[in-house]
């Protein structure tokens, strides 16, 4: 087995998976920070604070050398977060406001130890075709929606609602793989 090379204090499956699709070993550590948008905070500003707060909370609870990756993931519409739904009534609501329209999802990934951090920001343009109730209603039954920010995931079936993206499909899923890859190694790289 390999040392340790990061944590993640992330308990999201798919930003397990494509952490591990870099290669690098890693142990999962858990934190609690409060998701609270702050009055007049810029979405951007937000993520971005969530992902050093989670990053930092992580250093917390371990030994303060070995890089922890913090990370958030946000859905904006004309400058409205949206985050994961609250029932289905929320996720109704959210869906039609990205029907046949393009949005942003916003991704943000620190990387942090006792004594440095970093922060980086994807956003990736994503376009929605027109969504029917019946879709709506459909897709919130399958139980994908109720756990993801914007209640879709583009990586399941969510994706048939994607007519097109401009940007990171993995910023998208939850983690950009290139930036982060690069985070990582820049990390690495110093800590030798």
């Amino acid at each position: 087995m390999s040392a340790l090379q990061l944590y993640l204090a992330s308990g999201s499956p798919r930003r397990k998976e494509l952490l591990a699709q870099l290669g690098y070993t890693f142990e999962r550590v858990v934190v609690d920070v409060e998701e609270c948008h702050q009055p007049g905070e810029a979405p951007a500003d937000y993520v971005q604070r969530l992902s050093l707060e989670k990053a930092q909370a992580g250093v917390i609870e371990t030994d303060g050398q070995t890089p922890v990756l913090g990370s958030d993931t946000i859905v904006v519409v004309d400058d409205a977060i949206l985050e994961k739904p609250k029932d289905f009534a929320d996720a109704r609501r959210m869906l039609t406001l990205l029907s046949g329209r393009q949005h942003q999802v916003m991704t943000a990934v620190t990387l942090a130890t006792a004594a440095r951090s970093k922060t980086c920001l994807v956003t990736t343009n994503v376009w929605f075709k027109t969504l029917s109730e019946k879709e709506i209603e459909a897709y919130w039954q399958s139980g994908e929606p109720q756990d993801k920010a914007g209640s879709y995931g583009i990586q399941g079936i969510g994706g048939k609602f994607i007519e097109r993206i401009d940007g990171s499909y993995y910023a998208v899923v939850g983690l950009p793989l290139m930036e982060t890859d690069i985070m990582v190694q820049d990390f690495l790289s110093l800590s030798i």
